[in-house]
C-alpha cells in the first residue's frame, strides 16, 4: 500500500471510531484518543453525530531506508448536547514514519516553548491605569476570524497560543503597556514583545498581578467566564502553565466553548480532557477581563 493510502486509511479509521464501534485496524495509541473523546461526550450528556476529517501531507524527507512525513488533520466533529447542535473543529500535526513503505510511527507532534519564563517586574498600584472598556465580541469575532489561520500583521510563533490570545484581547480593545521592557507590561511592536504577550507561563501571572493596561480577574469556576474572558492551562499540574484559550462559546450547561492556536481549535470544550497534552494532575486560572472607566 502506498504511504498516501496508508495515512488516508490511518485517519477514516479514526473518523469511523469516533461516531461508531471502535475499527479493527484502529492502532491502540489512536484508540487512546478516541475513548477520551467518547468518554468526555458522555460526561457531557452529549454525542458525536458525524465526523470528517481531511488529511494534507506538509512534508516529505528520506532518511537512510526511512521516509518521514508530516501531516496535518482537520477534524470536524457535529456535537448534540440536548438537542443544541454545534461543530467542533481542530487540527492536529502529525508525524509518520515509513519503512519498505510500511508504517512504523505515527503520532502526534507535540510543540512546547523554546524559552523559558522570564519573571515580570511588578507594576506600582498607583500607577496610572489608562480607560478602557473591553470590547467581548470584537474579541471573538476575532479568535472565530483567525483561530486556524494568522495574521500578517503579527508575528507568527511556533507555539503560538498565548501570542494568538493576546491578539484577540488586543482586538477587543484592551491597551498595550510596557514597550520596550520585555520584563514589562503587555505588548507587542514589530519583531519585539513582551514575554506576557507570547509565553503562557508569564501571561498567566501577568494577568494576576496587571494594575494598569489589560487587567483581569480571577474567577472560581469557568461557569463564572464571559465570552472573551481566558482560561490558563498547566496540563502537568507542576506550577508551569503550558496553554491559553479564549471562551467563545457556552455549552447547554453554561460551560466554555474555546478557541486556541498551536494545535488550531474552534468551539472546543473548554477542560481539555481529550487532548493528549491531558494530563490528571492538570490545574486551571479562570480569568475574567476588567472594564476600566
Amino acid at each position: 500500500m502506498s504511504i498516501r493510502k496508508t495515512i488516508i486509511k490511518r485517519i477514516e479509521s479514526r473518523v469511523a471510531s469516533y461516531v461508531g464501534s471502535f475499527r479493527n485496524d484502529l492502532p491502540k495509541e489512536d484508540m487512546v484518543y478516541v475513548i477520551q473523546k467518547k468518554e468526555l461526550c458522555r460526561k457531557r450528556n452529549s454525542e458525536i453525530l458525524k465526523c470528517r476529517a481531511e488529511g494534507q501531507i506538509l512534508g516529505k524527507n528520506k532518511f537512510d531506508n526511512q521516509i518521514h512525513i508530516t501531516y496535518l488533520v482537520h477534524y470536524q466533529f457535529l456535537i448534540n448536547q440536548n438537542e443544541k447542535l454545534y461543530l467542533e473543529e481542530y487540527c492536529e500535526e502529525r508525524s509518520a514514519i515509513f519503512e519498505s513503505n510500511e508504517l512504523i510511527k505515527d503520532s502526534e507532534v507535540i510543540k512546547k516553548e523554546e524559552f523559558d519564563f522570564e519573571p515580570l517586574e511588578r507594576e506600582s498600584d498607583t500607577r496610572e491605569s489608562r480607560a478602557f472598556k473591553y470590547n467581548r465580541l470584537e474579541a471573538v469575532r476575532y479568535a472565530e476570524r483567525w483561530w486556524n489561520s494568522y495574521n500578517s500583521n503579527y508575528k507568527k510563533f511556533d507555539v503560538d497560543c498565548t501570542n494568538f490570545i493576546s491578539q484577540c484581547l488586543h482586538a477587543g480593545g484592551a491597551p498595550m503597556t510596557g514597550q520596550p521592557n520585555r520584563s514589562k507590561g503587555w505588548w507587542m511592536a514589530n519583531n519585539n514583545w513582551s514575554y506576557s504577550w507570547s509565553v503562557a507561563h508569564s501571561f498567566r501571572w501577568y494577568l494576576s498581578g496587571s494594575k494598569s493596561g489589560l487587567q483581569a480577574k480571577e474567577v472560581s469556576s469557568p461557569s463564572d467566564l464571559l465570552l472573551g474572558d481566558v482560561i490558563c492551562y498547566d496540563f502537568q499540574g507542576d506550577g508551569r502553565f503550558d496553554h491559553t484559550t479564549i471562551v467563545v462559546a457556552k455549552d447547554h450547561d453554561n460551560m466554555p466553548l474555546v478557541n486556541a492556536h498551536t494545535t488550531n481549535s474552534r468551539l472546543r470544550y473548554w477542560n481539555y480532557e481529550d487532548s493528549t497534552a491531558y494530563t490528571p494532575n492538570i490545574k486551571y486560572k479562570f480569568f475574567t477581563i476588567v472594564d476600566h472607566d
